[in-house]
């Protein structure tokens, strides 16, 4: 009874987590793939600068936007790793407040992260490298965005990340810890290497705009098929070339097509 109450709650919190996220694109007048309407259009050529409160000129709203954002992309992601881990519940001596402390940690980390980007984004915002919808003002910084994750996905970086996230059940082999505390450690552990391994998924927020869904649920859905044991190696690679391409081509088509 216990175990299907914190997968109901588990799932209903992803749910939720993107409900708020449509919420907000819909508040901000942004279509599907974060094209504004009139409204939206209008707040995004606003400076920051101005002398009037914009939510998405301030850290907190900007921390709460991406907290929530990380919550509904990457908890799906998780799911292998809680499945592993309950899977040793019985054959090491896990237990359901391992299990949520493995939950709590990941989460750590990646709110760690939210304001992170949160911060790097106000930056941008107020450096006119990105518009108000966080948005890139300039091919060159879309393209060069794209290019660079691409590269990432070669390097030996990526490589250790993924594989830990895409092989949980190693990684508790090696590392376990038994009880609340043993459960808080791996998961901070394995939170780590997530942020390594998919922190690049998040910055291309910055080339189409941070509140697209659909951007939002191409990178969840590459995410979680990067982390599937049958075929997770083999899309790391063709999906930085496929960025490495894009990226050319943003950077490419002012000058081939002019813009």
């Amino acid at each position: 009874m216990l175990r299907n109450g914190l997968w109901l709650g588990f799932f209903a919190a992803i749910l939720w987590a993107w409900w708020v996220l449509y919420s907000m694109a819909v508040g901000m007048d942004l279509d599907l793939i974060g094209r504004p309407g009139a409204m939206g259009e209008a707040m995004r050529r606003m400076d920051p600068r101005m002398d009037m409160y914009m939510p998405m000129a301030h850290f907190w709203p900007l921390f709460w936007m991406w907290a929530v954002m990380m919550a509904a992309m990457m908890l799906p992601t998780l799911v292998p790793t809680l499945r592993s881990y309950e899977d040793l519940i019985a054959s090491a001596d896990g237990s359901r407040a391992g299990w949520l402390a493995v939950l709590l940690g990941y989460l750590i980390v990646w709110l760690a992260f939210a304001a992170a980007i949160a911060g790097v984004q106000l930056a941008l915002l107020y450096g006119g490298v990105i518009d108000m919808l966080g948005i890139a003002t300039s091919p060159l910084m879309a393209g060069g965005l794209l290019i660079l994750v691409g590269l990432f996905q070669f390097t030996r970086t990526k490589e250790l990340c993924h594989g830990v996230c895409h092989s949980p059940m190693s990684y508790f082999l090696g590392r376990w810890r038994t009880g609340f505390a043993g459960g808080l450690r791996m998961g901070l552990g394995l939170g780590a290497y997530c942020v390594g391994c998919c922190w690049g998924f998040m910055a291309l927020g910055f080339v189409g705009g941070v509140m697209s869904l659909l951007w939002m649920g191409a990178a969840t859905l590459f995410m979680v098929v990067e982390k599937l044991p049958q075929v997770g190696h083999f899309v790391t690679k063709p999906m930085g070339l496929a960025l490495i391409a894009a990226g050319i081509a943003v950077i490419g088509w002012p000058w081939f097509f002019g813009g």
